[in-house]
């Protein structure tokens, strides 16, 4: 913005302050020509008003109530050209500019009124440029703030820097806010009530509100027609050309790392897809292969496969969601953010399976009095309970190894579809499922041989004498190990039907036939 000081300065001697004044920083807007009585109807205020002085000079009243009409319009300057009226300022049009605020300035005489105008608009021309360099060097560092690992949060943080206020991004689906700085922390619940109200109305564009008094301006972060987010903006003043500017840069940049997101989220669902789908068919060497290659990370040794039953039209992802929340029955774990975080998934005709790790399931149970009463309807609540339909229904299956998921596929298949709707059922696995995972925790225990040990004990027919001369130890450390296997496993190895279970799995194992 242009001030009459900036001003002053380019014209020199063709402008100059009033009797007794100085030129102020104070912003003019324009420059506009009138010698009408009464021009306010044709200005917007802020302006520098050039004039010869005829409507007012013949009277000190006439003075006063034409420079407080122009006071009332919010007119900042009044330009006075000496020549053909006035050859000198007069006491009273000094005094009249005084009480309605204006601050006076002379044109000499014979100095045209184009020259003021020329040396406004030359001004504003660098003043542009100026704010354009300025501009492209904050969006330059923010286009490399967008590079970093902790992109959004730089982003946020160069961009209520360069408003000289707080900014934050508020992503749709309820996630983790990013705010700068921490201070503005205190307005996330106004701001996500905001936003929320917003983005049920589906609004496309920006839009202002107040908040604790303070005026915000929200952005949608949009990708297609779908909203990703919410950017909010306190500046505490109005915003400039160049500042949405590099706001429109920061939603856009704030759009890519929603669609970057979108691209890799599809990516890893597709490729998780493929992994579950070998597992689920035995292909297990296959599947940690793929697993390995594609960078989804070691897959866990103990599993529990959900099933969950599915209506046409369900959304695959939504349900999954709700299916953590349905009410189970006694003593299955909690699922949680588990479900939410497991990109296992495989979907086939009216059935989504998810392959969960066993070690990342809460212990105790979910089920309570307040989750019967909030899944009346479905076993839903929120968001959730308007996306999928009220036939769903899901099953767990007890931990088992990763060869061990084929072999409980097709019971776990039927008590998905005969699940009571709204209900999370337990499924045990197969005896024999049971012993063959058995005897996989036993070999994966890194700091002792369990499984040998477990195989001497039950040869001997839990002789300990017989079993410690086999494996060459004193029986005081049998029983040691002999402890801390059944403290692993939750089970009693002097149980009948434990031990034939688990000696007939373990034969299979030594014959190769017991699936890894």
């Amino acid at each position: 913005m242009i001030s009459l000081l900036q001003l002053g300065a380019e014209l020199g001697p063709e402008l100059v302050p009033g009797p007794g004044a100085d030129f102020s920083a104070k912003p003019v807007t324009g420059v506009h020509v009138s010698e009408l009585e009464d021009p306010t109807p044709y200005l917007e205020g802020g302006e520098l008003l050039l004039t010869t002085g005829m409507p007012f000079a013949k009277s000190a009243a006439l003075s006063f109530a034409y420079m407080k009409r122009l006071g009332t319009r919010n007119v900042h300057a009044v330009g006075l050209g000496l020549g053909p009226w006035l050859t000198e300022v007069p006491d009273h049009v000094r005094e009249a500019a005084a009480a309605a605020g204006i601050e006076l300035a002379v044109v000499p005489d014979s100095v045209p009124f184009q020259h003021v105008s020329r040396a406004y608009w030359r001004l504003a021309a660098r003043d542009d440029t100026s704010n354009l360099m300025d501009s492209l060097g904050t969006q330059t560092a923010l286009a490399r703030a967008a590079m970093r690992p902790d992109a959004t949060l730089a982003v946020v943080r160069g961009l209520a820097q360069a408003l000289g206020g707080w900014a934050a991004y508020l992503p749709a689906n309820g996630g983790g806010e990013t705010v700068w700085p921490a201070s503005a922390g205190a307005l996330v619940g106004d701001l996500r009530a905001e936003s929320i109200r917003f983005n049920k109305a589906g609004v496309p564009s920006a839009a202002t509100f107040e908040v604790h008094g303070q005026p915000v301006v929200l952005y949608p972060i949009l990708v297609g027609t779908r909203i990703h987010g919410f950017l909010c903006i306190g500046s505490g003043r109005t915003l400039t050309k160049a500042d949405r500017q590099v706001i429109m840069t920061v939603s856009t940049l704030l759009a890519l790392r929603a669609r970057q997101r979108e691209v890799i989220t599809g990516t890893t669902t597709a490729l998780g897809a493929v992994t579950a789908k070998l597992l689920l068919h035995g292909q297990g060497e296959a599947a940690h292969m793929v697993a390995e290659d594609v960078g989804l990370g070691e897959l866990p040794n103990r599993v529990r496969l959900l099933g969950i039953r599915l209506s046409p039209g369900d959304d695959a992802g939504l349900a999954a969601r709700a299916a953590a929340r349905l009410l189970p029955d006694a003593g299955l774990p909690v699922l949680g953010a588990a479900v939410e975080a497991c990109v296992l998934r495989h979907a086939e005709e009216s059935l989504l399976f998810l392959i969960l790790p066993a070690a990342g399931l809460g212990a105790g149970t979910s089920g309570t009095a307040e989750t019967l009463e909030e899944n009346a309807l479905l076993g839903l609540v929120g968001e959730a309970a308007t996306e999928v339909s009220g036939d769903l229904a899901a099953a767990l299956g007890d931990p088992v190894g990763l060869g061990e998921i084929q072999g409980n596929l097709a019971v776990l298949r039927q008590a998905t579809l005969k699940a009571p709707a709204g209900r999370l059922v337990a499924v045990g696995a197969s005896e024999d499922a049971r012993a063959a995972g058995w005897v996989q925790a036993l070999a994966d225990y890194p700091r002792a041989d369990l499984l040998g040990t477990v195989r001497a004990y039950l040869a001997a027919r839990g002789t300990w004498e017989d079993a410690a001369r086999n494996l060459g130890i004193h029986r005081n450390s049998l029983r040691h190990r002999i402890s801390v296997a059944g403290s692993l496993l939750g089970i009693d190895f002097d149980d009948p039907d434990v031990a034939a279970h688990l000696w007939l799995a373990l034969r299979r194992e030594e014959s190769g036939t017991l699936p890894r």
